[in-house]
């Protein structure tokens, strides 16, 4: 199976110039964690995730302190907060995605999503236009379809 078979072909998608606040009130109303950034051609230019948000709200030696109570709603976090709706979306996405063709077999696509600790890969054609979406859900789904238990 390929990933064309998969991949939701309707993708919602977000701008480079639209504030940060912008941005993270439209992952929360579609309740997903993730969505390209296609500039005005049509061309993928990045991907927003929660995890920019909480990247930059967060200081960037989180991750190497481990366990430890963080204080509750520190000055440093407030100030970032009010920050967000001054603050582009161009400015905190990742702006080296990693992307499937079409063609790319979905046990590929997998591969790619756990090698590259990705949730979702843009699927784009030869322009680098965005033509779909594959996140990890759809591949279950489709293999899903594909097996068959013998009871």
């Amino acid at each position: 199976m390929k990933v064309k078979e998969a991949m939701v072909k309707e993708v919602d998608s977000l701008s480079p110039d639209i504030s940060v606040k912008e941005a993270m009130d439209t992952l929360l109303k579609r309740k997903i964690s993730g969505l390209p950034v296609i500039d005005q051609a049509g061309k993928l230019v990045g991907m927003f995730t929660e995890k920019n948000i909480l990247s930059y709200l967060l200081p960037s030696y989180i991750e190497k302190v481990g366990r430890f109570v963080y204080e509750e709603n520190p000055k440093a976090t407030k100030k970032k907060l009010t920050e967000l709706c001054q603050i582009k979306v161009s400015q905190l996405m990742r702006k080296e995605v990693i992307t499937a063709a079409e063609d790319v077999a979905l046990c590929e696509a997998a591969r790619i999503m756990l090698t590259q600790k990705a949730r979702r890969l843009p699927v784009v054609d030869k322009e680098g236009k965005v033509v779909g979406i594959i996140a990890r859900e759809d591949i279950l789904r489709a293999m899903n379809k594909e097996a068959s238990c013998a009871i």
